[in-house]
């Protein structure tokens, strides 16, 4: 069940749009946010062990409101109009709309939850990254250690930054994910930045030895390997084809699950048929929702 200091919170936001009121409830009891001209408002993806599809965790990520489906991304659109500093309240705009949309369904419990962090967040925020997220948390009666902060992949000469922004996020109990483009880079920052997780694209598995090679260092740290972005069968074969050693393989993509604004349980079987059904329909939710 959902804390009852996150329903008092939400029985005490207004019912619609106010003006100076950056949050309110939508009528299906969503969250809402305005930023620019848009609505916004959050849908999830489930991470998923690939051998049993049972849900370990989601993903957020932030779209603009609509009635008849999930809604578009914003990020890119909203970030050519903002600067730092409109970019940081944003940020922490998304990043409170998802902790209340997540953690008012009861699904939510026991789930870790991962937030993306802009790349301008990176170098816009100027001393302790992560502590009024923190203190929101807190406020809110919410474990910081059950959400994990996905640092964006980062140039060579911007190492210094992500090991500087990924500390302060754990002084601030936070756990850490890094994305990166290849099995390589992976191996260059695990011992570098010391991640809780490392993310990887699977749209395609072009370097098996490679990713192999990752996975087996990252059981042996302690670290949690997740496969993003994995859309097809051929790649779902692929990673279950992968050294289990008693662990299992973590992925998330349109394989399973398109992001929704609701937490479902089910396991991925049973949403495999849908999501390819509208990842092939050109007008349905999947082909406008693109999931990062």
């Amino acid at each position: 069940m959902p804390s009852p200091t996150i329903n008092d919170y939400l029985d005490r936001l207004p019912r619609s749009a106010a003006p100076g009121q950056r949050i309110w409830l939508g009528q299906d009891g969503s969250a809402r946010g305005q930023y620019f001209n848009c609505t916004l408002t959050s849908v999830f993806q489930p991470v998923r062990e690939i051998d049993s599809t049972s849900i370990v965790a989601y993903e957020a990520f932030i779209r603009s409101y609509s009635k008849t489906d999930g809604g578009l991304s914003v990020w890119k659109l909203l970030e050519q109009a903002a600067s730092d500093d409109e970019s940081v309240e944003l940020d922490r705009l998304c990043r409170m709309l998802h902790v209340l949309n997540f953690h008012r369904q009861a699904e939510a419990a026991g789930s870790d939850l991962y937030l993306s962090v802009h790349d301008r967040l990176l170098a816009a925020v100027g001393s302790n990254h992560g502590m009024v997220f923190r203190r929101v948390l807190d406020n809110l009666g919410l474990p910081a250690e059950k959400i994990v902060l996905q640092l964006p992949q980062s140039m060579p000469n911007q190492g210094w930054l992500l090991d500087y922004v990924a500390d302060n996020y754990r002084r601030n109990r936070f756990r850490v994910a890094v994305n990166v483009a290849n099995a390589a880079d992976g191996l260059q920052l695990l011992g570098r930045v010391r991640p809780d997780a490392i993310k990887l694209d699977g749209r395609e598995i072009t370097d098996r030895d490679g990713v192999e090679a990752l996975l087996r260092k990252c059981r042996t740290l302690g670290v949690e390997l997740l496969f993003k972005r994995v859309e097809s069968e051929t790649v779902v074969d692929v990673l279950a084809g992968m050294p289990a050693d008693g662990r299992p393989i973590l992925a998330q993509g349109h394989a399973w699950d398109l992001p929704k604004a609701a937490l479902d349980r089910r396991s991925g079987h049973e949403h495999a048929a849908t999501s390819a059904r509208s990842l092939a329909n050109p007008g349905g939710t999947a082909s406008r929702a693109d999931a990062a």
